[in-house]
């Protein structure tokens, strides 16, 4: 069926609005609404079961959505799976491959079926091959290929009918560290080299935070919050407040009373530094970011200021707020 709405190559790679599945009375996906645009690598964390996949397959047009809409390169996937298939390359976490053909064979194989001509999915595939570090490996079987291998092989199976737009998920799944680096360098490269739109589906926030220009955080079927790692960190403020940490060679007998009276300090919370010559700290909880303020505060009262800096969340704070029980007022959307 030909999709009666025009493409252009404005729209965003992937558009959904209010997306929902449903599996009886249980929800897998939850009125999911995300834009990504063209040429981005996003990435889409989530511990396993929170609905990731589901929403992949309703992209891809291989399950129908229970409510909402999804446009992927500006077509319907439900109502044309072929085009959206044709365009866009996916990658589960469990790939299929003829064991007991080479990797040459099987690239070509999924060429020909996408009407590639014979010459040009050969020079394709070894040219592919090469990219993805397996040129020395092209003639040998794929039954062969330890896990790392296949995930090579895989994002050459891909590319391989020059999609504009690939689908991951869970790539790094079952690969020693060492693996997991060189195919993260390998996803981001490619990605820049073929100019491609990636989507990145994991669990694991080092991993999507290492190649991802922005992440979107799922849980339970529901996007809870997108951004870039500094705008979720941001969102995870408790109250809208900010923290600064303030450490003195010694603390003036005024300055606590002082800090107090300056505008948008909340509280203070002194405590003893662990450095080797006693010297004195404190996290200062203030309305906004008021940094150089209580710097010079600090200084005109006479102390030594030693450091000073306003406390940002890390990948560690994100993923213990968000996916292991932190405070629920905090899940909201960070744009």
């Amino acid at each position: 069926m030909t999709d009666p709405i025009p493409v252009h190559a404005e729209q965003p790679a992937i558009e959904l609005k209010g997306l929902t599945k449903a599996y009886g009375s249980q929800l897998a996906v939850s009125h999911l609404d995300l834009t990504i645009e063209r040429g981005e690598v996003f990435g889409l964390l989530g511990p396993n079961g929170a609905g990731k996949t589901t929403t992949i397959l309703m992209m891809l047009g291989l399950t129908e959505p229970t409510g909402g809409s999804a446009r992927v390169l500006g077509l319907d996937p439900t109502r044309s799976p072929l085009q959206v298939k044709r365009r866009v390359g996916y990658m589960p976490d469990d790939i299929g491959f003829y064991e007991d053909r080479s990797a040459f064979d099987n690239l070509v194989y999924t060429a020909r079926l996408n009407r590639i001509p014979a010459a040009e999915a050969a020079a394709r595939a070894d040219e592919l091959l090469a990219k993805v570090g397996l040129a020395e490996a092209a003639r040998k079987k794929a039954g062969a290929f330890s896990r790392g291998m296949r995930q090579r092989l895989g994002l050459a199976d891909v590319l391989i009918k020059r999609p504009e737009m690939i689908i991951l998920d869970e790539p790094t799944l079952g690969i020693d560290p060492e693996g997991v680096r060189e195919l993260l360098e390998l996803i981001t490269r490619l990605s820049r080299e073929e100019g491609l739109t990636v989507l990145l589906s994991s669990h694991h926030l080092h991993q999507v935070q290492q190649v991802c220009d922005r992440v979107g955080l799922f849980v339970e079927g529901k996007l809870i919050a997108s951004g870039d790692i500094e705008t979720l960190s941001r969102a995870l403020e408790a109250g809208g407040t900010v923290t600064v940490d303030l450490e003195l060679a010694e603390w003036p007998e005024d300055l606590e009373a002082k800090l107090l009276a300056a505008e948008g300090v909340i509280r203070i919370d002194r405590h003893a530094s662990a450095g080797m010559n006693g010297t004195a700290a404190a996290q200062i909880a203030c309305a906004s970011d008021i940094t150089p303020d209580i710097a010079r505060i600090a200084v005109a009262s006479g102390a030594d200021l030693l450091s000073i800096r306003r406390r940002s969340y890390g990948l560690d704070d994100i993923y213990h707020r968000y996916f292991e029980g932190g405070d629920k007022k905090h899940e909201r959307r960070a744009e």
